[in-house]
Formats: structure tokens, sequence, C-alpha cells
């Protein structure tokens, strides 16, 4: 139970992908202007996130480590990813068109969100998710787990994001400071917000 707690924790606050790694800014910066294309785009990077790893964590363990042709594995990662989104962008053009319309180039972009690449490489170096985790061992249980709340760590952030800029937007500002420089100056406050759990 410690370890359930120890990845869903360290997953979305400790190492979250956005604000703490860095991974997956193009999203978090494009699609963060309304609070509904942001939750839309989070939820959507969540359901691959954790589809990626259900897959490739298998697959890398089972079939590219057994026939020694691991080297493969970003090009099969990118491969298995793109085929998800590809999935997700037929459903929500049928089921939700305006959510799809909404998004717009940033649902393809999550093929080569690095984000999503990032946690499946993670789940697959076992070293390094034991010293983070403090588990004692990495399965598929896990590897699904982590990249799970790997995306909802990355959905929590850029509805933070979204809800900053929408209050922003109302405010008098400076001219120089409009648009593009106080997203940044958003983005670092909740950087600094995420990181005070890395020291508790």
């Amino acid at each position: 139970m410690a370890e359930l707690i120890l990845i869903i924790v360290s997953a979305v606050f400790i190492n979250n992908f956005v604000v703490v790694q860095f991974l997956g800014i193009c999203p978090f910066l494009g699609v963060s202007k309304d609070m509904k294309s942001a939750l839309g785009m989070g939820l959507a990077v969540t359901f691959v996130m954790a589809i990626t790893c259900l897959i490739t964590y298998p697959i890398y363990t089972l079939i590219l480590v057994p026939l020694g042709i691991e080297f493969l594995e970003i090009i099969v990662f990118i491969f298995i990813i793109a085929a998800i989104v590809q999935m997700i962008e037929m459903a929500l053009k049928k089921f939700s068109p305006t959510l799809y319309n909404a998004m717009g180039i940033y649902l393809p972009l999550i093929t080569t969100n690095c984000a999503v690449l990032g946690v499946a490489e993670l789940v697959i170096d076992e070293a390094q998710m034991i010293g983070l985790l403090g588990i004692t061992s990495m399965n598929l249980g896990y590897a699904v787990l982590y990249g799970l709340f790997a995306g909802l760590g990355f959905t929590l952030a850029i509805v933070v994001m979204s809800g900053l800029r929408e209050r922003v937007a109302k405010l008098p500002i400076a001219k120089p400071l409009k648009g593009f420089p106080i997203a940044m100056i958003c983005a670092c406050f909740i950087a600094m917000a995420f990181y005070v759990f890395a020291l508790i």
C-alpha cells in the first residue's frame, strides 16, 4: 500500500512531467488558454500515457529484451503512441467534434509529446524507477499506475495553468508582458509550487 501511495504522489506532484521535468511544454503552453481545451488535452494525454505503459512495458520486457533488440525501443514506442493517438483522434472527431476542433494541431502532436515518450522510457528503466519511487521491483501494474498518475499530474498542471491564464487575461497587464511572457511567468510560479513537494 505504501508503494502505491509513493507512486501516486511521485507521479502527480514530486516528478510532475510538465513543471518538474519540463516535458510536454508545447501542449502545456499551447492548449492552456481555456479550461475546456486544457482539460480535454489533459485527459487525452492521461489516457495515452496509461495505454502506452500498458503496451510498451510488456513489449520491451517480453520481446525486445529477449531478442536483444532493445535499441529499437524508441522507434517501437513512437509507433505504438502514434497508433493510440490516431484511435483517440478518430473517436474525438466522431463523438466530440467541438473538443476535436478546440485541440486543433495539438491533438496529433501528442504522438511526439515528449512527456508520453518520457513516461514510456522511464517505466522500462527499472533501476531508475526503483531509486525514484523507493519500490522493491518494477512490474506491469506499477508501470500502468505510474503512467496513469503521470497523466493526471499533466492534467493537473495544465488545468491550473489554464485557470491562471483565464484570470490573468482579465487583469490590466503591462503591454510588454501580455501573451506569452505572462504565460511563462505563470508557469514559473506553478513550477515553484510543485517544487515544494520535493522538499517534503
